[in-house]
């Protein structure tokens, strides 16, 4: 941990080397601030959004309107969180998914220099995952407090791994297909023991 102007503070997450706002896909997740289930319920094995949820399932899917470098890919939204893929393609987006496949398999192997918050890859007015996330955070956050009058809030900061291949992308998706029928033994159940 390091320090700044004698106090401590939390490392970034985030890989320090990797261009944010460059093409790759990732898989994200999401969680609810003391993971209170605020989207809905699991009822055998599937799960069932409630009108926040379906508040949060809405905003999700308009990532691509005000991110026009995005391609959204499996996704759920859970009791308590949400998991999904995004692919971030700058280069000729609208060709589809094998275009943004072509260009990420390009930059997975690249190694970068003069990362992080403060180098070269600042994520800020970029269109960077951050930015998609505090976005998506914000807009769920301001209609679900407006129309429900709740105190409604995220966790700070997500969750991401950078997808660097097929193999991993297929695995993904098959966790997040199969998230609701695991949520007996999910660590964000909060009913469960591991919690």
């Amino acid at each position: 941990m390091s320090v700044f102007k004698n106090t401590f503070r939390v490392e970034t997450a985030r890989h320090p080397d990797w261009d944010y706002s460059g093409d790759g896909m990732y898989f994200v997740t999401i969680c609810t601030q003391n993971k209170f289930c605020y989207f809905g319920e699991i009822v055998n094995e599937e799960m069932r959004l409630n009108n926040i949820g379906k508040i949060a399932a809405g905003f999700w899917a308009e990532i691509p309107k005000h991110f026009p470098n995005v391609i959204l890919d499996e996704y759920i939204i859970m009791s308590n969180h949400l998991h999904g893929i995004i692919f971030i393609c700058n280069d000729d987006v609208r060709q589809g998914v094998d275009n943004c496949n072509r260009i990420r398999r390009d930059a997975i192997n690249r190694v970068s220099t003069g990362g992080g918050i403060t180098g070269q890859y600042n994520p800020m007015g970029k269109n960077s995952l951050g930015e998609i996330i505090r976005w998506y955070k914000g807009r769920v956050s301001f209609e679900v407090n407006k129309v429900y009058d709740k105190n409604f809030i995220w966790q700070s900061r997500f969750y991401d791994r950078i997808i660097r291949n097929e193999y991993e992308l297929h695995n993904v998706r098959n966790y997040i297909y199969y998230n609701p029928v695991k949520w007996e033994i999910d660590r964000n159940n909060p009913e469960n023991l591991f919690y």
